[in-house]
């Protein structure tokens, strides 16, 4: 089985039927280089700090937005995603579904139009429709981590 039908299987476990086709999340990866990662955590056994650092180990630009810390990943960590003052390419969230909407609307309103991603068991319905009818791409409810390593092999 190729890499574009593994990730299929990926995409279908995602209870968000609108997420981008499999040729577009590998072709976003494939662009992607810097992460705005909201809720990045300070705890080392935490997946909101395992998959950061498995991206920033991959080479990805791992921009940490957390307020309860100074510095992580070796960066300086922003108290909110209206903080960063880079170019980012992608928002990553893993925060709870009952906040998560707040943080796809200030990437939406971002003026660099970063794609948003919403970590497995996450979701933000009517904000992520709005995100989409503005032209953003959105992943929901899905895991990084096992796309990257899907497209890897």
């Amino acid at each position: 089985m190729d890499r574009l039908e593994q990730l299929r299987r990926v995409l279908e476990t995602s209870s968000d039927p609108d997420n981008p086709s499999a040729e577009a999340v590998a072709q976003l990866l494939d662009d992607v280089q810097h992460i705005a990662v909201v809720g990045l955590s300070r705890n080392l056994e935490k997946a909101a700090r395992r998959i950061p650092s498995y991206l920033a180990a991959k080479g990805f630009d791992v921009i940490p937005v957390n307020p309860s810390a100074e510095r992580l990943l070796g960066r300086v960590s922003y108290a909110d995603l209206d903080d960063v003052p880079e170019p980012v390419d992608l928002v990553l969230i893993f925060r709870p579904s009952a906040e998560a909407g707040a943080f796809v609307e200030k990437a939406t309103a971002r003026t660099d139009t970063p794609a948003i991603w919403l970590q497995t068991g996450i979701q933000a319905p009517d904000e992520v429709a709005a995100a989409r009818q503005a032209g953003r791409m959105v992943v929901q409810d899905l895991c990084i981590f096992r796309v990257h390593r899907v497209l890897l092999d």
